[in-house]
């Protein structure tokens, strides 16, 4: 259920003016998009990070945007530019492409401190992922898991600030590069955010096992693929259950432990 828009005090904080239109999740008013706050700390270093980075031909960020008086966030609520686009499950490869992109930019940045502090289910599901946390879940995610755990082994990656959400968030417009929007901070390797990216595919829009293969050359492939569906099941085991949930993941586990079973790491 999407929220109440933003007060128009808090619209006409940012200089903007219009009725609200609703983005699920986000309202856009005007050329600004404004969306709650959730967690405070990594709003205001991905506000500075993105107002400071640099422009690129090969995709596009939504700039964040400083309320008149020069905040970032005004009684829990962000801004950014609107940026034209549709997302587009049916493009992984360009999302992943359009990611690598982004992952290059931002590559030089120390990790972000607030990363120990922040406490939802998605760290905790990626906390487990990576083996910094046990395993506690219940009966359907551990049956699920079992497969995944007996081939998870350790590795020694090379993590920086990545994008942990990228399929639904990579927007597509004709005529103009990817557009990178909503992005939860993690500090893994790029292409543990790729493998995310196609776990999420696999479980939840028909993608093929062709897929996976054809992304085999980045590093710890097999064990990225791992790690991002246990991420993905322990953060929905938060919630609950279907059916359907249970039958998506498997199909997925099935394409990633024969992948990592025939030698892709």
């Amino acid at each position: 259920m999407t929220g109440a828009p933003p007060p128009d005090d808090v619209i006409a904080a940012y200089g903007a003016a219009g009725e609200p239109v609703d983005l699920g999740g986000a309202w856009r008013v005007g050329p600004l998009v404004f969306k709650p706050v959730e967690f405070l700390p990594e709003t205001l270093w991905r506000a500075e990070v993105l107002d400071a980075l640099p422009g690129s031909s090969r995709f596009r960020i939504a700039r964040p945007v400083r309320a008149r008086d020069g905040a970032w966030v005004t009684r829990g609520w962000e801004a950014c530019r609107f940026v034209p686009g549709e997302p587009d499950v049916r493009r992984p490869d360009d999302v992943l492409r359009a990611g690598a992109a982004f992952h290059e930019a931002v590559s030089g940045l120390e990790r972000p401190a607030y990363l120990d502090l922040r406490d939802n289910p998605w760290s905790h599901g990626d906390h487990v992922a990576w083996e910094e946390l046990p395993v506690r879940a219940g009966r359907e995610a551990l049956e699920l898991l079992e497969s995944l755990l007996r081939v998870r082994r350790p590795v020694e990656p090379t993590s920086q600030a990545v994008h942990g959400d990228l399929l639904g968030n990579v927007l597509f417009a004709d005529g103009l590069p990817p557009a990178i929007i909503d992005w939860p901070v993690y500090w893994r390797p790029p292409s543990w955010a790729a493998a995310v990216a196609v776990a999420d595919a696999l479980c939840w829009y028909g993608a093929s096992p062709a897929l996976a293969a054809r992304w085999s050359h980045l590093p710890e492939w097999g064990q990225m693929l791992v790690r991002a569906l246990i991420y993905r099941i322990v953060t929905h085991d938060a919630g609950t259950w279907a059916c359907e949930h249970v039958a998506a993941y498997r199909r997925a586990i099935g394409v990633v432990v024969s992948h990592t079973e025939v030698g892709h790491g």
